[in-house]
Order: structure tokens, then sequence, then C-alpha cells
């Protein structure tokens, strides 16, 4: 279906993902996809902060890497709510030699890459192999952890691969979006315990709505706290604070705005969601921090501000018309479902 995404129809699912997060108290997404330009006007116009990496693939060719590239800088300088990251897709869909151009880069220019790697574990044995290797290694090897780099998913990797992060933990974040491997039967969940122990931020994302549905953060957390228990076979792992740490702090280093967002401290930006806990699936509230991670929906949002901007009041966006948002992406639905087209933008087995 990727073979249908235009810059409008982009543009069309941005602003509406925009809209969804913002009302659900999301202040800043991280994103890795095609006409990334298109996804930063929508973030410009919404009022919410963004990091985007615009998506290359090595069978694509030089021009479109460099094109993408050039796309990085180039959003890098648009807004001061919107930061850039190189986004080679993964280490089955891009070459060792151009992950080294993209490391090279990164550090010439002071730019973070963004990219997915050891999603799955088969996705860590078919690169065991094919090239004697993980997919933590490929990305040791061709100075992409030393660069610094969001890595999505982490699913996948082995017990050698921790000390291997643990020797860049200062610049390598990891994301986990468990409701996706739900989905998916992916078999395994992002070892987040293992990544701590070794010094690895991690943050809590949604993924796709392609594959997650919505981009209900708080859903995502809720996840994030069961699924980690039962990986563990461990109750008492992946506590209330711990989990919310992950929420705040964790995924403001994901997004490489560490020391910016992420805490309610002097020196940061006011990035703040206010949340009605009165609703009867909260009460009665023993414990704020339990309401936030087992009980609260986006729904409960009511105010939210973006660097001391207020663009949710009463639960009403004050910076986009949502009628409108919604009534162009259902006018665009039915384009995204036509298979007619026949092909495929990338194939995506490792």
């Amino acid at each position: 279906m990727e073979v249908n995404l235009t810059p409008e129809r982009v543009r069309v699912g941005a602003r509406l993902a925009c809209a969804e997060m913002l009302l659900a108290g999301v202040t800043t997404f991280v994103d890795h996809y095609f006409h990334a330009d298109q996804i930063a006007a929508a973030a410009i116009e919404a009022g919410i902060r963004a990091d985007i990496a615009p998506t290359f693939f090595s069978s694509a060719g030089q021009e479109a890497i460099d094109a993408a590239i050039e796309t990085t800088r180039r959003l890098s300088s648009l807004h001061p709510r919107v930061t850039a990251s190189l986004g080679p897709h993964a280490t089955y869909t891009v070459t060792d030699e151009d992950l080294r151009r993209t490391a090279d880069l990164a550090r010439a220019e002071g730019l973070r890459i963004h990219l997915h790697a050891a999603e799955t574990d088969d996705q860590t044995q078919a690169s065991l192999d094919k090239h004697g290797v993980t997919p933590v290694q490929v990305l040791e090897r061709t100075g992409v952890l030393d660069a610094g780099a969001l890595i999505a998913h982490c699913c996948g990797i082995r017990p050698d691969d921790l000390p291997i992060l643990e020797r860049y933990g200062d610049r390598t974040t990891v994301a986990s979006c468990p409701k996706v491997y739900l989905k998916l039967a992916m078999g395994e969940v992002t070892p987040i315990k293992g990544l701590r122990s070794v010094g690895v931020d991690v943050g809590i994302g949604t993924d796709g709505a392609a594959v997650h549905n919505t981009l209900d953060v708080w859903e995502a957390i809720r996840m994030v706290a069961l699924t980690q228990k039962q990986r563990e076979h461990e109750a008492e792992w992946m506590t209330l604070s711990d989990t919310l740490r992950h929420a705040t702090r964790g995924s403001a280093a994901a997004a490489g705005l560490t020391g910016s967002v992420g805490v309610l401290e002097p020196g940061h930006q006011a990035d703040i969601a206010l949340v009605d806990l009165s609703a009867p699936h909260n009460q009665p509230v023993h414990d704020p921090r339990a309401a936030l991670v087992y009980s609260v929906r986006a729904s409960d949002v009511v105010t939210v501000m973006v660097a001391g901007k207020v663009v949710v009041r009463d639960r009403q966006l004050t910076t986009m018309d949502l009628r409108e948002a919604l009534a162009e992406a259902q006018s665009l639905a039915h384009t995204l479902v036509d298979l007619s087209a026949g092909g495929a933008v990338q194939h995506y087995a490792p």
C-alpha cells in the first residue's frame, strides 16, 4: 500500500496524527517515514514538537539517499520545535557501506541516526546466517552506534549484544512499542531490563497507526508495564515510577531532547499535559501514578501545552480544525488501500 503514498496524502495523515496525539497529551513525537517535509509542515501547524527522520533504502539508489539526507539538513533548520535525524531504514535494507557513510555524516554534522535493528529474533538470526553477525554488531562495525542512534524495537537482541550497547550507552537509545509486538505475534518484546542494566535509555512509543491502530501513548505505557512483567515473570518489575520515567525522561532521551523536555523542572520547555482523574474508571485514586499507568484514557486529557503555548484547552484543539482534519482523512482513506497499482516501495524480508 506504500505505493499509494503521495505528499498530499502523507500531509493529511500527519495532520490527523498530530490532532490525535495532542488530544491525548502527547507533546513530542519521533517519526521515520516518507515525505518528511509534509510531516514537518503538519507538526508546525499543529503546534506539536517533532523529530523526523526521512527514510531511505539502499535499493533506491544514491540519488534517493542523497535527497533524504538533504531533507534532513533542511528540516533541521526549519522551526524551533522541529529537529531531524538521518533515517537509514534498517540493517537489512541499507548496506554496510551506506550505513558507514551515514555514520560519518552524522558525526561530521552533529546529527543523530534513527533506524530499525534487531526488530525480531528471526531478523537477528537471518543476519547471523547471512553475515555472521547480529544487527547490533552491524551497527557497531559501521560506526552507527558511535555516531549516536535511536534504535526502534530491539526485540531480537542477543545477550552478547548488551556489552556492545553498553559501550555506547551515552548516545544510544531504544524505542519500545509493545502493542505491535503482540499484534504481529513477534514472540518477544523489547528487553528493557537488560537494556537499562547496561545504561541504555528506553522510550515508549506507539509505532505507526497502520499497525498500532491508535496513537494512544497511554495504551502503550500500560502495555509496556504489563508485557515487561510477563517477560521477566516478575510482578514487581517495572514499577509505576519506572514506567512513568520511561514515558517521560526515557522518551525525551529517545528523541534526543534530554535537558530540554521530559521533566517539570526549571530550565526545561513547558511541555505539560493536565489529566482529569475524576471519571469512574480512575476512581478511587489511591495513587495517581497507578491511575496514570493502568487506568487513564486519552480522553481524560484536558489541557496540553507545548513550549508554553496552549494547544489543547478543555479537550479542544486550539491550533487546528479537527473536523477539517477528519474530513480530509476520510476523503482520502479509500486511496490508501487501493491495490490496483501493484508493486512495492520496498520488500522487508530480512
